[in-house]
């Protein structure tokens, strides 16, 4: 199987505010709106594409019907303390305040208005114990 696009869907019952949500803080814009589904993509590299989705819609199984629940999604910024300034600005709810982690990460975690959770990050170098589980090749420089 060769994959030519991934991209997480949120189920919800609102799909125009969760859009219009990802649209204000994160910088995305709408490909396709329907009242069902908005397909969004970042306005700043049209590799980066989230989809939202009504929770009800006849075309998910029933046994896979509702509002999404247990996800994280992660952004990989540049510049995680002028993104985290926003978001406060902003009045998002914090979760977890902005640190640095051992295993190589500067981040913060906040949430969208159907409780997805999202780590906003900027890579930084790790400590020598986590940097040894790397491979080389993506460790930041």
């Amino acid at each position: 199987m060769k994959t030519t696009s991934y991209y997480p869907v949120i189920m919800t019952d609102d799909v125009a505010g969760t859009a219009a949500f990802y649209e204000k803080h994160f910088r995305f814009e709408a490909l396709f709106t329907s009242d069902w589904y908005i397909h969004l993509q970042s306005s700043e590299d049209e590799k980066v594409t989230l989809a939202v989705l009504d929770g009800s819609h006849e075309t998910i199984p029933a046994v896979g019907r509702g509002k999404v629940s247990g996800l994280l999604l992660n952004f990989e910024v540049e510049d995680v303390d002028a993104v985290y300034e926003a978001v406060r600005a902003a009045g998002l709810p914090i979760l977890r305040d902005i640190r640095d982690e051992d295993f190589g990460q500067r981040h913060f975690i906040t949430a969208d208005p159907n409780g997805v959770m999202i780590d906003v990050i900027t890579p930084i170098p790790p400590n020598a114990d986590y940097a040894a589980l790397y491979d080389a090749s993506v460790l930041p420089q």
